[in-house]
Parts: C-alpha cells; sequence; structure tokens
C-alpha cells in the first residue's frame, strides 16, 4: 500500500494566460490556413510558445526566420511582436500576400515613435536588446533615430543629441516596477522628455504581474508556465521572487516539472505568461494531483474583457 500524499494547496493566480494580442495572432494563423489552404508560412514564432507554435504547424502553418524563405505564391503572416518597416516593404516588392499579426497594443507604441520623430524628437525605447518587440519598433524609424536603455544605470549615461527633444516608449512586455525607475531616471535627467498619454506596458502585462504580487508572500514555490523566450513569462519569475516568493522559478510545462525542487513546499502558487495557454495550466495541476493530495485556490485580482477585432481581409 502506497504511503498517503501530503498536502499541496495550489494558488492559481487571475488573471493568467492568452492576452487578447495573443489570442488575436493565433486565430489568424488559422484563419489565414482555412482561406488560403496550406501551407501558410509565419515569420517567426507566432507568439512565444512551443506548445502554441507545434499545433499550428500541425494545422498547416511553417514558421521562418525571413521572408526569403517563403515562396513567392504563399501567403505568410507577421507574428505579434511586430516586424522593422523593411519587411512589409520587401514583401511588397516581392507581391507576397501578407496578413500582419502585430498586437495593436504593439502598434500603438509604433506610432508613437513615428510621431514623435516626425516632431523633431529622439525617441529613447525601454526594453531588451534583440527581442523581436524591440527590433520590430526600432525598425519603424532610421537608423539612429531610437536609442535603446535597458535599465536604470544605462538610463543615468545615457546620452542623447538634444535633451529638450526626447520621448520614450516603452517595450509591452517590460516589468512594471523595473520600468517606473527607468522612466524616473529619464524624467530626472531630462526634465523635458515626452512620455506616453497612457503607459506602453500592455494590459494584461500589468495585470498579471499584479496577480502573481497577490499571491507571491502566500507561496513556498511559485511556477510560471511560459517559454524562456517570453518576455513577459520571464519578468512573472522575477515579480514572484520581489514579492517574496525566492522559489519561484518558469516550467514549459508539466512535463519539464522537477519535482525534486517543489520538495518540503505546502502552498505552490501557478500562472502562466500572456502566450502560454491554459491547457498547460490544466496540465501541471493534474501532475500536481500525481504526486499530492491539492487543494486548489484561484485568487482573481482583475477581469478581463479585451478582445481584438481580426484584420478585415480574414474576416469577409
Amino acid at each position: 500500500m502506497s504511503p498517503p500524499k501530503k498536502p499541496l494547496k495550489v494558488l492559481l493566480a487571475s488573471p493568467r494566460g492568452f492576452c487578447a494580442g495573443v489570442d488575436r495572432a493565433i486565430q489568424i494563423v488559422e484563419r489565414a490556413i482555412e482561406r488560403y489552404g496550406r501551407p501558410v508560412y509565419v515569420r517567426h514564432e507566432i507568439v512565444h510558445n512551443r506548445y502554441v507554435v507545434e499545433n499550428l504547424e500541425a494545422k498547416g502553418a511553417i514558421f521562418v526566420d525571413e521572408l526569403d524563405e517563403v515562396p513567392d505564391d504563399r501567403p505568410v503572416v507577421f507574428s505579434a511582436h511586430g516586424v522593422p518597416k523593411a519587411v512589409p516593404a520587401e514583401a511588397g516588392r516581392r507581391n507576397l500576400l501578407y496578413v500582419d499579426a502585430t498586437c495593436p497594443l504593439v502598434s500603438k507604441v509604433h506610432r508613437e515613435a513615428e510621431r514623435h520623430h516626425v516632431s523633431g524628437r529622439t525617441v529613447v525605447l525601454i526594453g531588451h536588446a534583440g527581442h523581436p518587440e524591440v527590433v520590430g519598433t526600432m525598425g519603424q524609424l532610421p537608423a539612429g533615430a531610437v536609442l535603446l536603455v535597458e535599465d536604470v544605470a544605462q538610463a543615468e549615461v545615457l546620452e542623447v543629441p538634444d535633451p529638450d527633444n526626447l520621448a520614450y516608449a516603452t517595450q509591452t512586455t517590460l516589468s512594471v516596477d523595473d520600468t517606473i525607475g527607468i522612466v524616473a531616471a529619464l524624467h530626472r535627467r531630462f526634465p523635458a522628455i515626452h512620455g506616453p498619454k497612457m503607459e506602453d506596458i500592455c494590459y494584461a502585462t500589468a495585470n498579471r504581474q499584479a496577480a502573481v504580487k497577490a499571491i507571491a508572500p502566500k507561496c513556498d514555490a511559485l511556477v510560471v508556465i511560459g517559454a524562456p523566450n517570453s518576455s513577459n513569462s520571464m519578468r512573472l519569475v522575477e515579480v514572484a521572487a520581489n514579492c517574496g516568493c525566492c522559489k519561484s522559478r518558469l516550467v514549459q510545462r508539466a512535463a519539464d516539472m522537477d519535482w525534486g525542487w517543489l520538495a518540503g513546499a505546502s502552498r505552490l502558487g501557478i500562472t502562466a505568461g500572456a502566450s502560454a495557454p491554459e491547457t498547460l495550466v490544466d496540465e501541471l495541476v493534474t501532475a500536481c494531483r500525481e504526486h499530492y493530495d491539492v487543494t486548489v485556490e484561484e485568487v482573481r485580482t482583475m477581469e478581463e474583457s479585451v478582445v481584438f477585432k481580426l484584420p478585415r481581409a480574414l474576416v469577409a
């Protein structure tokens, strides 16, 4: 007879998982496959989640790094992270049929950057170097028109051509708390700097961070379901640690869980990044039940009702 399972209280953060921009991007790929047939090419991962990518591959999507891998006679979808202007320009030059799945909140940042550039301002972009969203945003303007700042230390030594003609924008998936510090440093050094009317960090990123803050102090350990290249997921791990749950980590799915790491914990927090489907949360809770006597409590800090429209070309 097997020994009784140890009790484990699971605190589920809510909101968690898919945001409206991710849901829209996935629907765009699925609708494109329905409309144009297989295969439909997608430049870069549509969102940063292997489970989502593999599901779409099974339906007929082919993911590529660059446009030169796309045949002239097949449609291509641009990822939710946004692309530099040179990408749709090249697609147009080749007469490729393309659908832009850029999240509307990222497109808003693009428009802000363009508006500031037209007004003669240098744009300071707060974000992570090399992230597709940052590459896409910087690629909206000519080389040198955007200066990237990743942390407070860089903000403190930033050199700008004209302190009186300056604006800032941010990547949408940053830590809210970290960004506040960077913005404060920029305002102190450059009092005339222009900022967005509403913060660029997306509602879903902020809401998921707030939900983690609500449960982290009550947890012995906290797991974020998401991909290591997902900025918003990695920020959730950091938020949990900063809010008192030092034992926090990223897990892509239940099969990757290190149960030895969980030893000694009686209260486990679970959340999911904005590009991770709820299926993977259910999968992890089920796996927990195989090892523990689990009770689940959902801690909801906010209701979300945001929905983004699909491109007209895929709706008619």
